[in-house]
């Protein structure tokens, strides 16, 4: 067995022991006037009297440690809040300026398309002047060839005329006036002859000048034509990355924006290929810039409705998307969206452009806004304690929807965030992720 010490408190003797020796009953004699009084304290009274002491103690220490930490407490929030306006500002002023950056691009871009159009329509001026030129020379050719057999027929009948001429001395003067209208008739086919070969050659100079003209287009603008087109690919690849981080299919995503422009179209698919004409490459660098060009155009627009900004300026994750347990009855549960925790009432944002589809109560949701904003892209924002938007209302990016709250079933203020494509969830992380590439500073 072992040793007890003389103050083990297991045994009930050992702790009465310790309580009568602790706590023994005291008596105070009390002399007023000659008359003689007393009490006495009980041990009851001394155990509790003890206990209030150390309960006050107790209490007055720790109310005086929490007013002093109170003043310390208030000052970290304040710096906390102080920090979240400075950095709100400051992605206000990166939004602006990229704002002033897509701008300043969108104006180049529309100021060389100008510049390109204007070179194909001098491209296709030049092409028909070329086949009005090709037509005239093929015209010329077969006048020079029927002057030619004018020409051999003129000879056989001159030879023939000096047949007679030889065999019939008798009719010499009847012969001479033939002679003489014939010869008259090959000067005049002569001259005509020379007419023709003369406008020949001056068809063949303007061709060669024309041809010479095409070359130096080519040689002056087909470098800055292969240069807007490598710009324009540059940004196409960043365009396309940026969506595929978001996790859709480019192709399919840009599907469903030119499915009304290419509606009853098809046919065989036959490349182009050089002709062997002046200026093919440079035809073939204007065709691939009207590709790549086209394709930036609806990329440009396709951004315009990806939901691509947080829907919140600060915030923290409580619950991500996927597989999780859900928070009432603790069992393993799909989550379609991401629930983002925050201050209540706090301000929540349209993360695109697009009109509200639905407004209002939407059982387990709470308070609900749905945003359609087209080409089958949909944002859902939940548990909302009050809604600032209409259904069939135009709303902006970055425009005021709701203010946080805890509605529906929830147990806790948050907001519920959703991205849906073509009826099927998203994860909104990866295109707020995917935002970062977009509105940092470059």
């Amino acid at each position: 067995m072992p040793r007890r010490g003389p103050y083990d408190l297991n045994r009930p003797g050992r702790f009465r022991q310790f309580i009568d020796r602790v706590f023994p009953e005291r008596q105070f004699v009390v002399r007023t006037d000659g008359k003689v009084s007393y009490f006495r304290l009980t041990k009851a009274m001394q155990m509790g009297m003890t206990f209030a002491f150390v309960a006050v103690f107790s209490w007055s220490t720790f109310t005086s440690v929490s007013f002093v930490l109170h003043d310390r407490v208030l000052r970290d929030k304040d710096n906390e809040i102080a920090g979240a306006r400075l950095a709100y500002r400051s992605l206000l002023n990166e939004v602006a300026e990229y704002q002033r950056k897509f701008a300043s691009i969108t104006r180049d871009l529309e100021e060389n398309h100008s510049l390109m159009l204007g070179l194909v329509e001098k491209n296709a001026q030049l092409q028909r002047n070329l086949s009005s030129v090709s037509r005239r020379l093929e015209i010329t050719a077969a006048e020079r060839e029927q002057v030619t057999s004018a020409r051999e027929r003129l000879k056989e009948q001159l030879a023939a005329l000096e047949n007679e001429m030889q065999s019939l001395s008798g009719r010499n003067f009847a012969l001479k006036d033939n002679l003489n209208a014939v010869e008259s008739d090959l000067h005049v086919v002569m001259r005509e002859r020379n007419q023709a070969r003369n406008d020949s050659n001056r068809m063949r100079n303007r061709v060669d000048e024309l041809t010479d003209r095409l070359q130096e287009l080519q040689n002056t603008e087909g470098e800055v034509i292969q240069r807007m087109n490598e710009r324009a690919g540059d940004q196409i690849a960043g365009l396309e990355n940026i969506i595929g981080l978001t996790g859709l299919d480019v192709d399919r995503f840009l599907g469903l924006t030119d499915a009304g422009s290419d509606a009853g179209k098809g046919g065989p698919f036959i490349p182009v290929r050089p002709d062997g004409l002046p200026a093919d490459d440079l035809k073939v660098e204007l065709a691939n810039l009207d590709r790549n060009l086209n394709r930036l155009e609806s990329l440009q627009v396709s951004m315009t409705r990806v939901p691509l900004a947080a829907p919140m300026p600060t915030y923290y994750i409580t619950s991500s998307f996927g597989k999780r347990r859900d928070p009432i009855t603790k069992r393993w549960a799909a989550h379609y969206g991401i629930d983002l925790g925050g201050p209540l009432k706090s301000k929540i944002y349209s993360t695109a452009a697009g009109k509200v589809t639905f407004a209002g109560w939407k059982g387990r949701y709470g308070r609900l806004v749905e945003v359609d904003h087209g080409m089958g892209l949909k944002t859902r924002y939940g548990h909302l304690h009050k809604i600032l938007v209409k259904k069939g209302q135009d709303v902006k990016f970055h425009e005021k929807v709701g203010l946080l709250g805890n509605t529906g079933r929830s147990t806790g203020p948050h907001l519920h965030y959703e991205v849906v494509f073509n009826g099927k969830p998203m994860n909104p992380m990866k295109f707020i992720r995917a935002g970062k590439y977009v509105f940092k500073d470059k």
